[in-house]
């Protein structure tokens, strides 16, 4: 059996549930079973997804959300995973700065949504920060425990190699780390999706989530079901992504099994 079929074999057991869920979806609009206001068949809301990508609303809305999540993610992955890096080396510093990032990490997204606004407007700075603040603690959670975690004896090998603190922190700890990493990279991309929606929905006049508020006031249930479409495609594939960068950086890893 070739590479080719092996790969495609999963795919394809991935799309049965789906397939079958938006068949029979699509049997019981078209029959009149549910509402076509509540839930519109597949075929409607495919339609209003062609025109969207046609007129080019759907192109200029979904570039702004990108943008806003990458430089959310951005912002907030690159300094978790920098605070979880020198928490995870220093006692010291957890023991200062831990407790007050973990009582900012329980403090509910809308509640800070309506501060941000309050402080920074309905702009790009507030999204972007609030996008920033999501994505901040699965990283740094992830950094500082695959940091953590990494086996003593790599610490003893390094010491009898005569290792400095520098050389054993990047080169013993921190590859360790990776898998945590890479873990905490993953959970940040979805926080970062599901912060730009909360962000998008609650102050916006451009984006996916925009649409999606527009389309509910005005009972068009079908273009919500595209934006909540579009949020999990997008979301997926950037997983994806993340993975095969992950399986690939990962080899040298005999332990690992990504």
């Amino acid at each position: 059996m070739s590479m080719r079929v092996v790969a495609v074999k999963p795919l394809l057991y991935g799309l049965i549930i789906p397939v079958l869920l938006l068949a029979t979806w699509q049997i019981l609009g078209a029959r009149g079973m549910i509402s076509p206001l509540l839930f519109p068949t597949p075929s409607r809301i495919y339609e209003d997804f062609h025109s969207m990508l046609v007129s080019g609303e759907l192109w200029t809305n979904l570039r702004i959300s990108l943008v806003r999540a990458l430089w959310g993610f951005l912002l907030g992955g690159g300094l978790g995973a920098l605070a979880g890096l020198l928490v995870g080396l220093f006692r010291q510093l957890e023991r200062a700065i831990d407790p007050s990032l973990q009582m900012i990490r329980m403090i509910p997204h809308l509640a800070v949504t309506a501060l941000f606004i309050l402080w920074f407007g309905i702009g790009e700075t507030s999204k972007v920060l609030l996008i920033a603040k999501g994505a901040f603690f699965p990283l740094y959670i992830n950094t500082f425990l695959g940091i953590r975690n990494a086996d003593n004896k790599l610490h003893e090998v390094s010491r009898v190699l005569g290792f400095g603190f520098f050389k054993r922190s990047f080169l013993m700890a921190l590859p360790s780390a990776l898998p945590n990493i890479f873990l905490g990279i993953r959970l940040s991309l979805g926080v970062a999706w599901l912060s730009l929606a909360v962000a998008e929905l609650l102050g916006s006049t451009e984006g996916i989530g925009y649409l999606m508020m527009d389309a509910r006031m005005l009972g068009r249930t079908s273009v919500v079901f595209v934006g909540i479409a579009i949020f999990a495609v997008i979301g997926k594939l950037s997983d994806s992504l993340v993975r095969g960068i992950e399986r690939r950086a990962l080899r040298w890893n005999d332990t690992y099994r990504g």
